[in-house]
Parts: structure tokens; C-alpha cells; sequence
């Protein structure tokens, strides 16, 4: 049995079903329903939905996973040429028009290195991934046991967690390090399929369903050319084993100390005025992280809220760039997006960086995972870390999570 079924159809369901089309943006102020599909080699679906609206008399697009929408406005053209720039990441389309009125072209994102490109096909509809074999034989809403298999043959856990309604699911994937955020799709006969793209995920999942306790044939496909095997089994006790992406101080140190510059090339420094005497939360992030956009919409709000009852934050980035001026660029887009009040600093250490921490954190252990937090006591000690973040598309564990984050908070007003 091969591991997964050929996927070639997808190709010509994007490329030549016959649509009514028009242009990638919205006619007579009316929204338009469109797919998108990302181009692998392993013909892979890499696909998600969207809208094209009209905003004042611009043209504007809506990207859907599930619940999740994403508003994209910086939408520039030129005759029948299109380049669309994502709201928070470094990343953006470049498209043509074709003869047909099909829009293709590349999606360009960012990358340590090289940027990475990924052929793209855009035109209407609203079937994100069709079903091809019948009405779904099981319902496999709950918790379940995953196990990822690198490329190297190493094994990672994880947790998927799916709700099913018919042939539509929807759900996540949870890992130590964080969630895959909104995953949607189908169940189809015995088979299952989602797809995501946020501007920085681009994810495909597909895999078949042995019973109701039993997904095996699993293939999870990230970007132009990363796959990875997966199986799960149904476990409603499940947990994931935290200490795999812990941080701590090493032994004798109680507080940590850095001094980097924001946004505005100001330094900033923990002994700085304006962090004496207050409770203060650090997020160790990256702009290239969605995750770190998750924690930081999170954060900005949590701050606006709160920061008379004594509270301050701060971000250290960690971006794919030591350049101060794409990391600028790329960090103004989070702090513009959610409004960050608090100041976001620039380590100017890689994110791949092996020595990341010891050229910026040399009192704690490792960096493991984006993002990770830091709360610092009224005293200016180190009280409590925490790694990873379950955003709002892992459901119940944000819920967790915020309720744990606000009792840490006032635990440590007290102090």
C-alpha cells in the first residue's frame, strides 16, 4: 500500500474546472469566493480559501482556516500583474493573469537563507478539498495520540485534537513546542484530509482511517518540499511531556540581564525605569513564528488591560536575519497588527543561531521553543518560565492557558 493516494487530481480540479471568472479582486462591491492551491512537486494540496473583497474602493482579501480570517490589504497592481503582501510575515504573491482569466504565479516567503518559492494557481470556488470517496465511515471527533516520524527516522509526539460534523472536520495538532493553529478539511470514506495557510504555515494533512481508535498512512506536507509520516491512536488521556521543550536558570543564577535596542534603535534594559517594582513577562519570539503571532495578539491585548495593576512586558526577537533593518521591517508588522504598546527588541541573534542563548540569556538553559515566557517577580527575580503557546486554534487549551497566565500574574503581585 502506498503511503497516501495520488493527489495529481488537484491540479486539474483548480486548472480546469470550468468557473465563471473574473479578476482577483471584488466585482460591483460584491465578495468573491476563491481557492487557492500551492504547487509541490508530490502534488500534495496545499490548499485554503478565500475571499476578495472591496474596502472604500480597494481591493482587500479575506483568508480562511476554519474560524480564523485573515485580512489582507496590501494589494498593489499593475496591469494584469498582482503582488499581495501578508499582513504579519515575510511573505507575499506575485501573480499573473492568464489567458482564461486564471491568476498564477509564486508565493515568495522569507527564509533564514534564500527566500522559498512555491507555485501557486488562484481561481473561484469554495470546495476547499472536495469528497472524492464517499461519505466518511467514521466520526473521528476527540483526542488523539500522534506520532510524527522524521525524515531521519526519529519519532516526536504530539496531540491531534478533531471535530467532525458529516464529511467536514476540523481541529489541530499540539506539540510541546505549541499548536499547528486552524487546521480544516474533510473526512472522506475511509480518509481524511486538512489544509492550512496563514502567510507562514503552509500545511497539508492527509491520512487514512483504520477504525474508529486507529489513523495510519499518515503524511503531513510543510511548505514547497518538507514531509513527514504520521499515525495517531485514540486516546482521550493523552498529554504531552513539557520538559521536552523546557527552559530554566542554571544553577546559582536567580535573575537574567540584556540590554538590545527596540524598534526605534532605543536601548532597552530590565534595570530601566520603568520595569522596577513591577511584575514583568518576557516573550522570547520571532516574527517568522505563528505562534509567536498567536501569544503576541494575546499579549498586546492582555497588556492594554492590565498594565496599571502593575504590570510590564517586553519581547525579545529572535529573526531569520542579524540585519537590524529587515528585523525592523519584519517586527513593525506584529507591533502595527496588534497595537504592542510594550517594547519589542531586537537581539540581532539568529533564530537558528546554536548559541542563540548564550549570546543573549547566558543565566538560563536553552532556548528550546517559540515562543517561550519569562516572568520576572516585583523583585526583579526570575519566578516562572513557560514554553510554548496553544493559541485560539487549540480551543480548550487556550482557555487553560489564559487562566493559568492570569493566576501567575496576580500570584506574583502579591509577592
Amino acid at each position: 500500500m502506498t503511503l497516501i493516494p495520488d493527489f495529481s487530481m488537484y491540479k486539474y480540479f483548480l486548472l480546469f474546472c470550468l468557473f465563471p471568472f473574473g479578476t482577483v479582486t471584488a466585482q460591483n462591491n460584491k465578495p468573491l469566493q476563491y481557492l487557492a492551491l500551492l504547487m509541490r512537486s508530490d502534488s500534495l494540496p496545499i490548499i485554503f480559501n478565500m475571499e476578495a473583497i472591496n474596502e472604500k474602493g480597494k481591493p482587500a482579501w479575506i483568508i480562511r482556516n476554519d474560524t480564523e480570517r485573515i485580512r489582507v490589504t496590501d494589494i498593489r497592481q499593475s496591469g494584469d500583474s498582482l503582488t499581495v503582501s501578508m499582513p504579519t510575515f515575510e511573505s507575499y504573491f506575485r501573480l499573473k493573469k492568464q489567458p482564461g482569466n486564471i491568476y498564477t504565479g509564486q508565493w515568495i516567503k522569507g527564509t533564514t537563507s534564500k527566500d522559498q518559492e512555491m507555485e501557486v494557481v488562484i481561481k473561484p470556488g469554495s470546495v476547499r478539498l472536495p469528497v472524492t470517496r464517499g461519505k466518511a465511515k467514521q466520526n473521528i471527533s476527540g483526542r488523539w495520540r500522534v506520532t510524527f516520524i522524521r525524515p531521519a527516522g526519529t519519532s516526536r509526539p504530539a496531540i491531534a485534537e478533531f471535530k467532525q460534523a458529516g464529511e467536514k472536520l476540523t481541529g489541530t495538532f499540539l506539540t510541546p513546542s505549541g499548536d499547528y493553529r486552524y487546521l480544516e478539511g474533510i473526512v472522506s470514506g475511509d480518509s481524511l484530509e486538512l489544509s492550512c495557510f496563514d502567510g507562514s504555515h503552509a500545511y497539508y494533512f492527509g491520512a487514512r482511517i483504520s477504525n474508529k481508535n486507529t489513523i495510519t498512512n499518515g503524511v503531513w506536507a510543510a511548505g514547497a518540499t518538507y514531509i513527514e509520516k504520521w499515525s495517531a491512536v485514540k486516546d482521550a488521556t493523552v498529554t504531552l511531556d513539557e520538559s521536552i521543550a523546557a527552559i530554566s536558570l542554571k544553577p546559582g543564577e536567580e535573575k537574567i540581564g540584556f540590554r538590545f535596542p527596540d524598534l526605534d534603535s532605543n536601548m532597552v534594559s530590565l534595570t530601566d525605569e520603568r520595569f522596577k517594582n513591577k511584575v514583568v513577562v518576557i516573550q522570547i519570539m520571532g516574527s517568522w513564528c505563528p505562534n509567536c503571532m498567536d501569544e503576541t495578539a494575546f499579549l498586546s491585548e492582555y497588556y492594554k488591560k492590565n498594565k496599571n495593576r502593575g504590570v510590564e512586558m517586553l519581547s525579545l526577537a529572535y529573526e531569520y536575519t542579524t540585519d537590524f533593518q529587515r528585523a525592523r521591517k519584519s517586527l513593525s508588522k506584529f507591533q502595527q497588527k496588534y497595537a504592542v504598546e510594550y517594547p519589542m527588541l531586537i537581539t540581532g541573534v539568529s533564530s537558528i543561531d546554536s548559541l542563540k542563548t548564550e549570546k543573549t540569556l547566558p543565566q538560563i538553559t536553552p532556548i528550546k521553543a517559540f515562543p517561550s515566557t519569562i516572568f520576572i517577580g516585583k523583585d526583579g527575580k526570575v519566578k516562572k518560565f513557560h514554553t510554548g503557546f496553544y493559541g485560539p486554534g487549540s480551543g480548550g487549551y487556550f482557555d487553560v492557558f489564559k487562566k493559568e497566565f492570569e493566576e501567575t500574574i496576580i500570584d506574583l503581585l502579591k509577592q
